[in-house]
């Protein structure tokens, strides 16, 4: 009866059994408490899993690896990762399973490299078990946010050899890695190849063009995704939506938003909303943007659609709007200091420095601090992070040397830093030493330093990348004949003989 529960849509009804039979003074045996324990994780019921973790050391059911394993889940999936990792450790033997619960524990708290880390020593069998699907899927994840090209590939080579590869999740999983890598060939090979293709197949080929600048690309796919006779589903229209946008296809784009209620019965979420409203922004119809926002009713609208308003109003240099735009963050308590570094840009953009004067000490008032601009790069499996103006790199002095080289090159080819970018009143021979050392900056000089020409740059950064940094990508694509792919938290940038696939707009 509680494994019945455990499995239904009331979970809590397997604890009232439980209860019931401890009344009757029946001692649990690990089976029942494993069933109990997954009651507890259908609704995150952390005090229960507590309770559950004391009947299992008075029961002395220490030893049992699976109840063990289901325990542990619980305490990660509620954000008590010290008291899984406390669990597995204590664990007498260790499984796959148990391995794959640490890996997605991993995973929740930004631990990518552990992840891999963890593969390695699986791969090798230094960890009494091999890797299983499930594992296969959730380093293909961490590859994925990591941007981890060359470990995609490893993982794709052990799915191969171990009868993997032909699974559909699997490969679905490949697709969206190699996109969101920016290896697009890549995710076209796999998905050409698959012998069975479902919807999540088609989102995510559709999703993994439009993120990488192809929207016309995601619109055919679409159209062949109805003549295979698969039908879209809400995912699908976030990937065609959001194609749009990157093309400025307003008037397909509003095609697909309305069918999706009138031929596919499909409501659109607050995603759907924020892919029209960066549609509209791209080709400068702020005001109908903000007017369908101000629309939405049964939706509330989230802190992620007023700043794509606001990052169109930066483009555009619409201070009244970018201002009341976050008034409305305010008011939802969701401002982030990313939102006054946009309003800051607005305001610089238009020589209001007045105005930027009374942000900073607004942001100094409340406490407000920017976060620190991370860039990383891959290379020969090991990341390379760099921070503005860094000089903790053990290659620092060459990094710098190769910089300096950069520059003098791309200023002889005509780049000028866009001074716009630098926030602070200064002389424009300041502004653009202190935009010299961006951190993206440096990841691009490290990789033309530690990579054989015409080896494409790949980069990932925790911002929103500069209107400067992204100028200096498009020169030095040109100028080093390489290609660039940038990944930062708003979209994919891949430069390529001095032009950008998000067509400056980001």
């Amino acid at each position: 009866m509680i494994r019945a529960y455990a499995h239904s849509n009331s979970p809590m009804e397997g604890f009232c059994v439980f209860q019931k039979m401890a009344r009757r003074g029946l001692r649990p045996d690990p089976i029942t408490l494993t069933f109990v324990i997954k009651c507890f994780i259908k609704i995150r019921c952390l005090r229960g899993g507590e309770q559950a973790h004391a009947k299992i050391l008075n029961g002395g059911h220490q030893s049992d690896s699976l109840l063990l394993t289901n325990l542990m889940d619980l305490y990660s999936l509620c954000r008590r990762d010290g008291e899984a990792h406390k669990v597995f450790d204590e664990m007498p033997h260790k499984d796959t399973v148990s391995w794959n619960v640490l890996i997605s524990s991993f995973l929740r708290n930004k631990r990518t490299r552990d992840v891999l880390g963890v593969f390695d020593s699986m791969v090798r069998d230094e960890l009494g078990c091999k890797p299983d699907d499930v594992t296969c899927l959730f380093l293909l994840q961490a590859c994925a946010d990591l941007g981890a090209l060359e470990f995609g590939d490893k993982v794709r080579n052990y799915m191969e050899e171990n009868g993997y590869g032909d699974a559909i999740k699997l490969c679905n999983s490949l697709i969206s890695m190699y996109s969101r890598c920016g290896c697009l060939d890549q995710a076209y090979e796999v998905f050409n190849r698959m012998r069975e293709k479902n919807v999540v197949t088609w989102s995510a080929m559709i999703s993994g063009l439009a993120m990488n600048g192809h929207g016309r690309g995601a619109l055919d796919a679409f159209r062949q995704m109805g003549q295979a006779g698969v039908p879209p589903d809400d995912q699908t229209f976030t990937g065609l939506l959001s194609a749009c946008s990157h093309c400025g296809l307003l008037d397909e784009g509003m095609l697909f938003f309305e069918s999706m209620t009138k031929q596919y019965g499909i409501k659109p979420n607050i995603h759907h909303y924020g892919c029209i409203v960066d549609l509209m922004g791209r080709v400068g119809k702020l005001d109908q943007a903000y007017e369908l926002i101000m629309s939405m009713k049964e939706l509330k609208p989230d802190s992620a659609i007023w700043r794509t308003l606001l990052g169109a109003c930066r483009i555009h240099h619409n201070v009244t709007l970018g201002e009341t735009v976050v008034g409305h963050l305010v008011e939802l308590k969701a401002q982030e200091a990313g939102d006054y570094v946009l309003l800051l840009n607005i305001y610089s953009s238009v020589g209001d420095w007045e105005k930027v004067k009374d942000t900073r000490r607004f942001m100094k008032e409340r406490g407000i601090q920017t976060s620190l601009g991370c860039s990383s790069i891959i290379v020969k499996g090991v990341v390379h992070e760099f921070l503005v103006d860094d000089v903790s790199h053990s290659r620092k002095e060459e990094i710098y040397t190769t910089m300096d080289e950069i520059n003098k090159q791309l200023k002889i080819a005509g780049y000028v830093a866009d001074i716009t970018s630098e926030l602070h009143n200064l002389d424009e021979e300041e502004k653009g030493h202190a935009l010299s050392y961006h951190s993206e900056k440096l990841a691009m000089a490290f990789g033309i330093l530690a990579t054989p020409p015409g080896t494409t740059i790949r980069i990932a950064k925790n911002l929103r990348t500069c209107v400067d940094c992204h100028e200096f990508a498009k020169a030095l694509s040109w100028v080093y004949n390489r290609d660039v792919v940038i990944r930062d938290r708003n979209r994919f940038h891949h430069f390529r003989e001095g032009r950008c696939s998000c067509d400056d707009f980001w």
